[in-house]
């Protein structure tokens, strides 16, 4: 790869200091997930990107997903995975190696990638301090749930401690019981919660495209009256469904911008939040 020069190095550090300066002390929610939580060097540079943006003066919190790991540990236990419109149906022993998944193996790998970058983090669930409050998403799901409520105290006690917040996305019902919730769901909803600048998801795609043939029909720029009619005309569908209405809940309860990236290009928080271009789909109100 070319070395930069450096009056090259000069010019990308100006380019990136007006974002520097507008997102200083700002929270940014990065919901982690997809190829870049299993490829060892997507996974390096994802935290490379956090951890930049924590010693720049941002409050990054993190909510990850896990779906690949569990439907592996399910099949190892012995177990087939049944899912209904992409979502996990999910009984008590699919509950258990989920949480065993999300907590034990997933949370853990990313707190100590991050702590050995020079920055503490900390991993919650939504069960820690009744944070997330959750209800029955359909009978026929099991144990999967929808937000009803989100408690900003935990993760504000940690960030202004400095920690990154590391959130698996596991809710607590009204009777104490567990539920395994999307984590593109708890994402906006957290972010709406802190009122996030910035809603960062981290996927396999390139973003919403007007031709899922065409890499180069990336629509770059979406605000939320659109989106039923890219629904209707099926340029969002399937997968991108729940993304996109994660984007707008947060964007419609006070996030400032949502951002629909691809996780596979090596450094692509980076490239959204401080180049001019950026990259991907960004969804505004």
């Amino acid at each position: 790869m070319e070395q930069l020069s450096p009056c090259q190095k000069a010019d990308v550090l100006i380019e990136s200091l007006p974002y520097i300066k507008k997102f200083y002390n700002e929270t940014v929610v990065i919901k982690y997930g997809g190829n870049a939580m299993i490829n060892e060097e997507l996974k390096q540079t994802v935290i490379q990107d956090i951890i930049l943006m924590r010693f720049v003066g941002m409050k990054p919190v993190i909510v990850h997903g896990g779906g690949p790991e569990i439907t592996d540990m399910m099949r190892k236990l012995g177990k087939e995975p049944q899912f209904i419109d992409g979502l996990r149906v999910t009984d008590q022993e699919t509950l258990e190696i989920t949480e065993m998944v999300l907590l034990g193996k997933i949370n853990r790998q990313i707190i100590s990638l991050i702590n050995n970058n020079g920055v503490k983090a900390v991993g919650i669930s939504g069960k820690d301090g009744n944070m997330i409050k959750a209800k029955l998403k359909n009978p026929k799901l099991g144990f999967v749930g929808e937000v009803e409520e989100i408690d900003i105290d935990l993760i504000h006690t940690i960030t202004d401690k400095g920690y990154i917040p590391v959130i698996s996305p596991i809710g607590c019902g009204s009777n104490g019981e567990t539920y395994n919730i999307n984590a593109d769901e708890v994402a906006g909803k957290v972010a709406a919660a802190l009122g996030a600048k910035k809603l960062v998801l981290i996927t396999d795609v390139k973003g919403v495209m007007k031709d899922q043939s065409d890499t180069s029909s990336i629509i770059s720029h979406i605000k939320t009256h659109e989106i039923r009619q890219y629904i209707q005309e099926q340029i969002i569908g399937g997968g991108m469904i729940p993304k996109v209405h994660c984007c707008f809940h947060a964007v419609t309860n006070g996030v400032e911008r949502a951002h629909i990236i691809d996780g596979t290009k090596l450094h692509s928080i980076l490239l959204e939040i401080f180049t001019n271009k950026g990259i991907g789909t960004m969804i505004t109100n």
